[in-house]
């Protein structure tokens, strides 16, 4: 594999955390799988990861997230899988519409 094919740009997940307020360091801490600073910066701006790390990343997303949100606004939550945050996981869709924008911080 070349290197212009392990390099995909900035993410969906990107953009994702800035919609949700959410910094590196706070997955980081949020997650329980030794997600580290270096991961979370490769993640965001599209160094190609493996399945298993892009998994990762996403779970630590989804619990940084749930983290913040008020007991009625869990209810609502749609839980992002890994091919919501990377455009180069299998079954990514670019059309996709986040379901949880109601729920974004203002």
């Amino acid at each position: 594999m070349d290197e212009l094919t392990r390099e995909h740009g900035p993410q969906p997940l990107d953009k994702m955390m800035e919609q949700w307020k959410l910094t590196n360091h706070e997955l980081v801490e949020t997650s329980t799988e030794q997600l580290s600073h270096k991961q979370m910066q490769k993640a965001r701006k599209g160094r190609q990861l493996t399945l298993p790390m892009m998994q990762k990343v996403a779970r630590a997303f989804n619990i940084a997230i749930w983290n913040r949100l008020k007991k009625d606004e869990k209810e609502a939550y749609f839980e992002y899988m890994h091919r919501h945050l990377f455009n180069y996981a299998k079954g990514y869709d670019p059309s996709w519409e986040d379901p949880n924008q109601p729920l974004f911080p203002q």
